[in-house]
Protein backbone atom coordinates (compact mmCIF):
# COMPACT_ATOMS: atom_id res chain seq x y z
CA UNK A 1 0.00 0.00 0.00
CA UNK A 2 1.17 3.62 -1.07
CA UNK A 3 0.65 6.75 0.92
CA UNK A 4 0.59 9.98 -0.97
CA UNK A 5 2.86 13.11 1.11
CA UNK A 6 3.32 16.74 0.17
CA UNK A 7 7.01 17.35 -0.04
CA UNK A 8 8.71 20.56 0.46
CA UNK A 9 7.60 23.99 -0.85
CA UNK A 10 6.64 22.39 -4.64
CA UNK A 11 4.18 20.58 -3.12
CA UNK A 12 4.60 17.41 -5.51
CA UNK A 13 2.47 14.81 -4.10
CA UNK A 14 4.79 11.36 -4.12
CA UNK A 15 4.32 7.95 -3.31
CA UNK A 16 5.76 6.26 -0.54
CA UNK A 17 5.48 2.62 0.79
CA UNK A 18 3.42 2.19 4.06
CA UNK A 19 7.09 0.44 5.70
CA UNK A 20 8.69 3.50 4.79
CA UNK A 21 6.47 6.13 6.23
CA UNK A 22 6.03 4.15 9.44
CA UNK A 23 10.18 4.11 9.52
CA UNK A 24 10.08 7.71 8.63
CA UNK A 25 7.20 8.57 11.62
CA UNK A 26 9.61 6.35 14.26
CA UNK A 27 12.69 8.12 13.25
CA UNK A 28 10.95 11.66 12.88
CA UNK A 29 9.95 10.68 16.61
CA UNK A 30 13.45 10.40 18.18
CA UNK A 31 14.84 13.44 15.94
CA UNK A 32 11.82 15.13 17.17
CA UNK A 33 11.26 16.35 13.52
CA UNK A 34 8.32 16.71 11.70
CA UNK A 35 8.03 13.93 8.69
CA UNK A 36 8.07 16.49 6.65
CA UNK A 37 11.09 18.20 7.72
CA UNK A 38 13.00 14.66 8.30
CA UNK A 39 12.31 14.23 4.55
CA UNK A 40 13.67 17.81 3.68
CA UNK A 41 16.55 16.62 5.50
CA UNK A 42 17.51 13.55 4.01
CA UNK A 43 16.77 15.07 0.51
CA UNK A 44 18.92 17.80 1.29
CA UNK A 45 21.65 15.69 2.55
CA UNK A 46 21.52 13.21 -0.57
CA UNK A 47 21.66 16.00 -2.75
CA UNK A 48 25.19 17.73 -1.16
CA UNK A 49 26.46 13.99 -1.31
CA UNK A 50 26.15 14.25 -5.14
CA UNK A 51 27.04 17.27 -5.43
CA UNK A 52 30.20 16.71 -3.72
CA UNK A 53 30.91 13.72 -6.24
CA UNK A 54 30.19 15.74 -9.00
CA UNK A 55 32.22 18.10 -8.07
CA UNK A 56 35.39 15.32 -7.66
CA UNK A 57 34.53 14.49 -11.30
CA UNK A 58 35.38 17.84 -13.02
CA UNK A 59 38.32 19.09 -14.71
CA UNK A 60 40.22 21.37 -13.61
CA UNK A 61 38.81 23.98 -16.16
CA UNK A 62 35.24 22.59 -15.27
CA UNK A 63 36.23 23.72 -11.53
CA UNK A 64 37.11 27.15 -12.49
CA UNK A 65 34.44 27.63 -14.23
CA UNK A 66 31.95 26.48 -11.62
CA UNK A 67 33.39 28.63 -9.39
CA UNK A 68 33.48 31.87 -11.66
CA UNK A 69 29.83 31.25 -12.10
CA UNK A 70 29.52 30.89 -8.42
CA UNK A 71 30.66 34.34 -7.95
CA UNK A 72 28.74 35.76 -10.84
CA UNK A 73 25.41 34.60 -8.78
CA UNK A 74 26.63 36.13 -5.49
CA UNK A 75 27.82 39.87 -6.91
CA UNK A 76 25.49 42.74 -6.15
CA UNK A 77 24.12 43.89 -9.88
CA UNK A 78 23.67 47.61 -8.71
CA UNK A 79 27.72 47.67 -7.23
CA UNK A 80 28.89 49.12 -10.68
CA UNK A 81 32.27 50.66 -11.33
CA UNK A 82 33.07 52.90 -14.17
CA UNK A 83 35.52 51.76 -16.99
CA UNK A 84 37.94 54.48 -16.11
CA UNK A 85 38.23 53.09 -12.75
CA UNK A 86 38.76 49.58 -14.40
CA UNK A 87 41.32 51.51 -16.98
CA UNK A 88 42.98 52.59 -13.44
CA UNK A 89 43.74 49.58 -11.80
CA UNK A 90 44.74 47.78 -15.01
CA UNK A 91 47.66 50.45 -15.82
CA UNK A 92 48.81 50.14 -12.56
Amino acid sequence: MYICVNLIIMRKNIDIEETTLTKLKIISAFEQLSVKKLMEKAILFYVQIKEKERLKNLSDEEKEDLGLLLLMQQVDRNDTVSRDEIMDILDN
